[in-house]
């Protein structure tokens, strides 16, 4: 698009990225998934249509600039509640450690905190792509801890969650901050915004009315598991390779000298809990 191009012209354009989930909208429609209105099919911006409307406040501005391309927000149209979709290669590790994870059995041990797979869609226009579909959460401190017992709420729920991966065979290997996550709907009785999160979902200039976080129980879950490695009950648990990850200042990671993955997982969660908390 031309540089000298208005604002109001610059966001009634999606970019490359956003045309490829509207080309996926109808798919994703009939199996439950609604995306807002920006990324659907025929979509003309609002303020294109009704000059009277302010396009800095109109809901369909917001694009995916800055978000990562490989995520999207979406309504369950059975409930109306928000989901994440992300599309993950077919032949990622990802999706059976995910899958494995959030198997009816492992949903049932509430030491659980993985985030729960809602369901695993192919992509009809390329049989190398899947959709992921998860609950959509907010990073743990969005909207801020109130209390110290939220806090400890907070460290005892993803300690406890780190136990049963291990317990399963399963090392994370990336459990820093931005794989850290809480469930916060609880605490947004009208909903909230994907993108603008402190307002409405179809008004977000609008504050979203907001509880406060004491004496509302939340659930924290660890997501990503992109790097993860999965050991089967029967298997030695051989130390791996690889440099990957968020936290850099993790001593072990090596290309060339074998660690334990498990215990890097506690190095990690050890140092985003103290960065969060204690610094």
């Amino acid at each position: 698009m031309d540089s000298t191009c208005s604002n109001e012209e610059f966001f009634a354009v999606l970019t490359p990225v956003e045309l490829w989930w509207q080309e996926r909208q109808p798919f994703l429609a009939e199996h439950g998934y609604m995306l807002r209105p920006r990324h659907r099919h025929g979509w003309v911006a609002s303020w294109l249509r009704d000059p009277s409307i302010d396009w800095f406040l109109a809901e369909d501005r917001f694009s995916m600039q800055g978000m990562r391309g490989h995520l999207l927000d979406a309504r369950q149209t059975s409930d109306n509640k928000l989901v994440l979709i992300k599309r993950i290669r077919r032949d990622s590790p990802e999706i059976d450690i995910a899958t494995y994870l959030s198997s009816p059995e492992m949903r049932e041990d509430p030491r659980n905190h993985s985030v729960p797979v809602l369901d695993v869609i192919c992509d009809p226009l390329d049989d190398t792509v899947s959709f992921l579909i998860m609950p959509f959460l907010k990073e743990i401190d969005n909207p801020p801890f109130e209390s110290i017992e939220n806090v400890l709420d907070c460290c005892e729920q993803l300690l406890e969650g780190l136990v049963f991966m291990h317990e399963k065979g399963v090392a994370h290997r990336d459990c820093s901050y931005r794989n850290l996550m809480v469930d916060a709907n609880p605490l947004y009785p009208q909903g909230f915004h994907a993108i603008a999160d402190m307002g409405l979902p179809d008004s977000p200039f609008d504050l979203a009315p907001r509880l406060s976080r004491r004496g509302v129980p939340l659930r924290y879950y660890y997501i990503d598991f992109g790097i993860s490695t999965r050991y089967m009950p029967d298997e030695p648990r051989e130390p791996v390779l690889g440099r990957w990850g968020l936290d850099r200042s993790v001593p072990e990671l090596s290309d060339e000298v074998p660690y334990d993955p498990f215990k890097v997982d506690v190095f990690i969660l050890g140092n985003t809990l103290g960065g969060l908390f204690l610094a």
